[in-house]
């Protein structure tokens, strides 16, 4: 993770097992840097996704995406609380100013109120089938899903709501000097 600063600025490109993108987001904004993995943020950036169409973001994201586990996480702080999607995913590269993952269909939704359900497992299993997954693959998949729980139980720094909120204001602390610098 060599010459990465605090505040650069990457796109992100999530594919399927395929190759084919299939979401994309204009900005991550690097906001801390540690040894196995870098957290970065946004907020009111456009989501293209893979049939062309796109949207925006509508509350600040914190996500963690990791060099080696088979995930990534996304703090969503709404108004009503922080919510957590986390993707079932391959480790992350870096090429072209691009983080770039596969995602492999099945995430975690966690909610303010601690509760959280796995998501998508018919779109995993289709998925599966058709693009045939291995069982190695598949074994991997599912152990990074059952540590990615042990970790939201265990209560993980990722999951700790005041680090969230700190990461929160250093993105917008970022974007400030950002807007301020371009009027110099």
């Amino acid at each position: 993770m060599k010459n990465i600063c605090i505040g650069d600025k990457f796109q992100i490109q999530c594919y399927k097992h395929n190759g084919k993108v299939h979401r994309a987001w204009d900005e991550a904004i690097v906001l801390d840097i540690r040894k196995d993995y870098i957290v970065f943020g946004n907020f009111k950036t456009k989501v293209i996704e893979s049939q062309g169409t796109w949207w925006k973001t509508k509350e600040p994201a914190v996500m963690y995406f990791f060099k080696d586990k088979w995930f990534n996480i996304i703090s969503q702080l709404k108004k009503d609380g922080i919510y957590y999607y986390c993707n079932i995913a391959t480790p992350f590269i870096i090429e072209e100013n691009t983080i770039k993952y596969i995602d492999y269909d099945l995430d975690l939704r966690i909610f303010p109120s601690g509760e959280f359900k796995i998501l998508d497992k018919l779109e995993y299993l289709y998925h599966k089938r058709i693009m045939n997954y291995s069982d190695d693959l598949d074994k991997v998949i599912n152990n990074g899903l059952d540590e990615l729980i042990s970790l939201y139980k265990a209560k993980e720094i990722m999951f700790d709501s005041g680090r969230n909120n700190f990461y929160c204001q250093e993105y917008f602390k970022i974007k400030e000097e950002e807007k301020n610098s371009n009027f110099l």
